[in-house]
């Protein structure tokens, strides 16, 4: 792969159908988003490996919401990482790149030396959908299982919504010829089409009685299913974060005898929507004092942004619904 292709491809979603199969899919890869995500904070390393697994996942289940809708991923435990929380922002028009932000709260003392995903502890997978103003949020929860943040979104989508799915992620920091170490992350997600209903009736054969696919599939969508994840079995983890194999090649190496057909990319961006509109807005519930007990040493209020590290210093004679003065003090 050129250069030019290289930098085409980072930083996108491909959406995919298999029509033979009646399964689609994305590939996603990103590189300049998840730098921008992690560069944020200081994050020990397994921290860092699990929100970069959020991330991934936010962007290939994120492809799929409409112009100005936000999809948010959390994860909420009783462990040393107590939350993992991640939003995307469809495109606000056509052609448009999507945003992604996300960051972790955990309790340094805590962490061990076990792998990321041992550092979660029980807790809940949710997912969360705003449709805008006017419209009712959707949410579907389901209980933190199995062996990975992969694992759970899976399990989310055969419990929550009856779909089969399946995640294949790769991601870590990479350095190449002449260049400085960064993080790279690339992903496969498949999904069966929906069906007017599944035929499983009470508890799966997952973790807890969750559903998996083969509770929701049978007969031919069955075979279907697995002779398609058995090709996705073959992914090297280079074929999926790698600078060599586009993202269209990549379809065409796993599932061509399945006549893999592509649509338009959707490319994804590092963005925060914080602002001191916005941190204003949130503080407006406030009496004056209560603004008193928010209000520092130095007679200002303060506020931190959780995903891009912005910090607001506010005159607490303007926020509140008490206030008496406007931000430029009129």
């Amino acid at each position: 792969m050129t250069l030019g292709q290289k930098i085409a491809w980072d930083d996108t979603i491909l959406p995919f159908q298999l029509d033979q199969a009646d399964i689609r899919g994305r590939v996603a890869r990103l590189d300049g988003v998840l730098d921008g995500i992690l560069k944020q904070h200081d994050y020990p390393m397994v921290v860092e490996a699990l929100v970069a697994e959020m991330a991934l996942l936010t962007a290939l289940i994120g492809q799929t919401i409409k112009l100005r809708w936000k999809l948010s991923l959390q994860v909420q435990t009783n462990g040393p990482v107590r939350m993992i929380a991640t939003d995307y922002y469809g495109p606000t028009e056509e052609g448009e790149p999507a945003r992604i932000r996300a960051y972790a709260s955990y309790t340094q003392e805590r962490l061990t030396d076990a792998a990321p995903f041992e550092q979660l502890g029980d807790g809940y997978f949710a997912v969360m959908i705003d449709q805008g103003q006017g419209m009712a949020p959707y949410q579907g929860i389901t209980p933190v299982a199995g062996d990975s943040l992969r694992s759970c979104a899976e399990a989310y989508f055969a419990q929550s919504e009856q779909l089969p799915t399946r995640f294949a992620l790769s991601f870590g920091k990479s350095t190449e010829a002449g260049g400085a170490e960064h993080w790279r992350a690339g992903g496969v997600m498949l999904q069966h089409m929906p069906k007017a209903s599944p035929f499983a009736k009470e508890g799966g054969t997952g973790e807890a009685g969750l559903l998996m696919p083969q509770d929701i599939l049978d007969g031919e969508e069955a075979e279907n299913w697995n002779r398609v994840n058995i090709l996705l079995d073959t992914v090297e983890d280079l074929e999926m974060i790698g600078p060599s194999v586009a993202p269209t090649e990549l379809l065409l190496r796993l599932f061509h005898e399945e006549a893999p057909r592509v649509f338009d990319a959707q490319p994804v961006r590092f963005g925060c929507t914080c602002s001191e509109d916005r941190v204003r807005n949130s503080l407006s519930i406030y009496s004056a004092k209560d603004i008193e007990t928010m209000t520092t040493e130095e007679g200002i209020v303060t506020a931190d942004c959780q995903f891009c590290g912005a910090h607001y210093r506010l005159d607490p004679a303007t926020v509140g619904f008490e206030a008496k003065e406007g931000p430029g003090g009129a």
